[in-house]
C-alpha cells in the first residue's frame, strides 16, 4: 500500500557490486518499490546496458530498449514502461556488446536524453553493471547514495573492495553505504561487513555504513519464475521485510540538505564526465 504524500526528498542511489550474481538487481527492483510504498515517484534505471534484466525481476516486456533510445530510433517516453505503481523502469537491453561499451559519445546522448524527466521522480534507482566497467563506475559515482551488495563469498568481499577502491581513488567517493546478501542470519552479514570494512579501513580513505543484510529466501526465487517482485508477490516473506528495512535506513541516514535539483544535478555530473569514471 502506497503513502498518501511522498516522505522522500528527490535522491538517486546507485546499486552496484564487485561481481554478478550477489543479487544486486533484485534488490535494486524491490527497494524501488520500496521507495514508491512510501508515496515516492520512482524511475529505475536498468544501467547494466549489454546486460540488462532489470525487466525480467519487474515482470514487464519493453517494446523499446536503451538501445533504440540511442541509435535516435525512440524518444525517451516511447522507451519508458509502467512497471508497478508509482514505478517506471528505464530499460537495458540483453547482449548487445555495443550497449555495454558505449563511446563518449553515445554515452552523452543517452545522458541528454533523459536529462528531461527532471521534476517527474522523485527518486532514481541504478542498477549498474557488475564490476569497474566505465558504464558501472560512471552511474554510481554520480549518485548520491551507492549501495554496494556483497556475499559471504570471498570472491564477493574481493570484489566489492575492488569496485570500493576505484570508487575512492579515481571517483573520490568518500562515504558508501553496504547491503550484505544471501546470508544465513544477521550475525553472518555483520561478519561480512566487519570483514570488508576492515579492508578498507586500513587501505582507503573511504568510509563503509552497514545498512543490513538481506537473508537467503525461497520466495526470492519463486517470485523471478512469477516475473514478479518479491515485494509484491510474497510481501511478508524474510526478505521483502529486510528489504523494507533497508530502505527506511536509508531514508533515516539521509544527511539533511538542499535538496532542490538533486536528480538534476545526477544527469549533469554524467553529462560532465561522459560516463568515464
Amino acid at each position: 500500500m502506497r503513502s498518501a504524500r511522498p516522505v522522500v526528498t528527490p535522491n538517486v542511489v546507485a546499486v552496484t557490486s564487485g561481481k554478478g550474481g550477489v543479487g544486486k538487481t533484485n534488490f535494486a527492483a524491490n527497494l524501488a518499490l520500496a521507495y514508491a510504498d512510501r508515496g515516492a515517484r520512482v524511475l529505475c534505471i536498468d544501467a547494466d546496458l549489454g546486460l540488462a534484466n532489470m525487466d525480467i525481476v519487474m515482470g514487464v516486456a519493453p517494446t523499446y530498449t536503451a538501445a533504440e533510445l540511442v541509435r535516435g530510433d525512440a524518444d525517451i517516453d516511447d522507451v519508458l514502461v509502467r512497471a508497478h505503481d508509482g514505478v517506471f523502469l528505464l530499460p537495458g537491453a540483453s547482449g548487445q556488446y555495443d550497449l555495454a561499451n558505449l563511446s563518449d559519445a553515445a554515452r552523452r546522448n543517452l545522458f541528454s536524453a533523459v536529462d528531461s524527466l527532471d521534476d517527474r521522480f522523485d527518486v532514481i534507482v541504478v542498477d549498474t553493471g557488475a564490476g569497474v566497467g566505465s558504464n558501472a563506475v560512471g552511474f554510481a559515482s554520480a549518485a548520491k547514495d551507492i549501495v554496494v551488495v556483497v556475499t559471504p563469498e570471498p570472491t564477493s568481499v574481493a570484489d566489492a573492495y575492488g569496485i570500493i577502491k576505484v570508487l575512492s581513488t579515481r571517483c573520490a567517493v568518500r562515504r558508501l553505504k553496504v547491503v550484505t546478501s544471501m546470508v544465513a542470519s544477521a550475525a553472518e552479514g555483520e561478519q561480512v561487513f566487519r570483514r570488508l570494512s576492515s579492508l578498507v579501513d586500513r587501505f582507503l580513505d573511504t568510509s563503509l555504513v552497514h545498512l543490513g543484510s538481506l537473508p537467503r529466501d525461497p520466495a526470492l526465487s519463486r517470485s523471478v519464475m512469477r516475473g514478479e517482485p518479491v515485494l509484491r508477490a510474497y510481501p511478508d516473506t524474510p526478505y521483502s521485510r529486510a528489504v523494507q528495512a533497508v530502505a527506511g535506513r536509508l531514508l533515516q541516514q539521509d544527511e539533511p540538505d538542499d535538496r532542490a535539483g538533486a536528480i538534476r544535478l545526477f544527469w549533469r555530473k554524467l553529462l560532465r564526465q561522459g560516463g568515464r569514471p
